[in-house]
């Protein structure tokens, strides 16, 4: 079944589940815009999901589909505030379907397109590997910042002793990002080290981005770039072979990761499972079948990338279905996580 097919009848089914109650809970659509400090990349692009009664309609946003009421009213209580981070390259709306899923689910979700890592503008890692490693996760903090202060969202997003509940999805370079905002502190030397030992393993990894080792100032410490506020994470095909196996080791929250069993572009044994081995009690989920690719929304043209066509799947493997089922796993852990 096509993708926006099986979407479309997962919607109906939810109208058809929801039919006793008052109206059924759809997802609405907004539109952020919070700025940066004076000499940071440029203002952040958000996409704010969110559970309205108001019908959602299919919408063409560039490659993507998204099934949302633009605008829509808000339905208040929500469950929590989540923050969702793309890959290198990416987009906001690249994971709308796991987005719409938490929406639809009760919770206000931030998918932000991060300045110089995006579709438009791919400039920051090339200016600078050890900015990029610490904007991504500044990013997601400024997000917060906005949306805990912002008068129409601060009072819907609960709060507890321990303060908002807040948690974090993130796809690739945004699975990076939320380890870092857990706890994990990077060393980019790491990656340098791991592209010489294993460069032919993970050869997709090792060839983007600056391959020389970085001058004297660059190899000044990083600053801390965990943020308590974030609760739970969610790591999907993670970057993550730049985490010594101490730094992630200090991460406590809940944390939840995925890995595609056929990944070719961050290759799991170095990424996930590396992330997994060391993480006190994270739950490892392995994908069959899948591509690097699978947590994001299939796009309605081909786009090419290091590894291929994004639209592209193994034979056999069903994203629409995947991509269903990955939506209530994570509305699943957020609401144990973050209760």
């Amino acid at each position: 079944m096509h993708a926006s097919m099986l979407r479309a009848a997962v919607l109906a089914c939810l109208r058809l589940l929801g039919a006793s109650s008052a109206s059924a809970t759809d997802a609405g659509l907004r539109q952020l815009t919070v700025q940066n400090a004076p000499a940071d990349a440029g203002p952040i692009s958000v996409a704010l999901y969110y559970p309205t009664q108001a019908p959602a309609r299919p919408m063409a946003m560039g490659p993507f589909t998204v099934y949302v009421a633009i605008r829509g009213p808000v339905d208040a209580p929500l469950k929590g505030l989540i923050v969702l981070s793309h890959g290198r390259g990416g987009t906001e709306i690249g994971h709308t379907s796991i987005a719409e899923a938490l929406a639809r689910h009760g919770y206000l979700v931030a998918a932000l397109r991060h300045p110089g890592d995006n579709f438009q503008d791919r400039s920051l890692l090339q200016k600078s590997v050890t900015r990029y490693f610490v904007e991504r996760p500044r990013d997601v903090s400024r997000i917060l910042d906005a949306l805990l202060q912002d008068p129409e969202w601060k009072s819907r997003i609960p709060t507890d002793a321990r303060g908002p509940r807040v948690g974090a999805v993130g796809h690739s370079a945004g699975g990076y990002t939320v380890l870092a905002l857990a706890g994990a502190q990077p060393d980019p030397m790491r990656t340098l080290s791991h592209c010489e030992e294993h460069g032919s393993e993970d050869a997709i990894l090792c060839g983007i981005g600056p391959r020389e080792r970085p001058v004297d100032a660059e190899r000044r410490p990083l600053p801390r770039l965990a943020d308590p506020r974030v609760r739970a994470i969610v790591a999907l095909s993670p970057l993550a072979v730049q985490f010594p196996a101490d730094s992630l080791a200090s991460v406590r929250v809940p944390t939840l990761l995925y890995a595609a069993e056929r990944d070719r572009f961050l290759v799991p044994r170095f990424h996930a499972e590396w992330a997994a081995n060391h993480i006190p009690r994270a739950e490892l989920r392995i994908v069959p079948n899948a591509w690097h690719f699978a947590f994001m929304d299939t796009p309605t043209s081909a786009i090419q990338t290091e590894d291929g066509d994004l639209a592209a799947d193994p034979p056999g493997f069903d994203r629409a279905a995947f991509l269903a089922r990955l939506g209530m796993e994570l509305c699943n852990f957020f609401d144990q996580a973050l209760r």
